[in-house]
């Protein structure tokens, strides 16, 4: 069993509704609640594993997932302004804009791991 929950904070600068429109970008399928601090919503990594690929960032996504892996957890923070045009872009933990934060909760993060984001040899994708 899969689980992936979104959370982005919306800061006094910025349009709700852009950052509403960044996170369905790269989440199309995640109904969002607006809370007093910003966005959450549960979502499919099924767009996001499609976008990952087209821009060719299998090994950086691969990397940032095995790092944030812990005890059935996998935890990766995307840059919620790169998202507004539709591209993945990892941001750093303490990022000061805030990032999208996307938690996975799964039995194996490995096995899930080599699903979303497979090992590629020279840019092509093992199976």
């Amino acid at each position: 069993m899969v689980t992936v929950r979104l959370w982005c904070p919306v800061f006094p600068s910025e349009d709700p509704e852009k950052v509403k429109n960044a996170i369905l970008r790269i989440f199309p399928s995640t109904e969002l609640m607006e809370t007093e601090k910003g966005f959450e919503g549960d979502a499919d990594l099924k767009n996001f594993s499609s976008l990952i690929r087209k821009q060719k960032i299998l090994d950086s996504t691969r990397n940032m997932m095995f790092k944030g892996a812990r005890d059935g957890k996998i935890t990766i923070r995307l840059n919620k302004q790169v998202a507004t045009v539709g591209k993945v872009s990892f941001a750093e933990p303490r990022s000061i804009l805030g990032a999208l934060e996307v938690t996975i909760l799964c039995d194996d993060p490995e096995v899930l791991i080599d699903e979303v984001a497979p090992a590629t040899i020279d840019g092509v994708e093992l199976k």
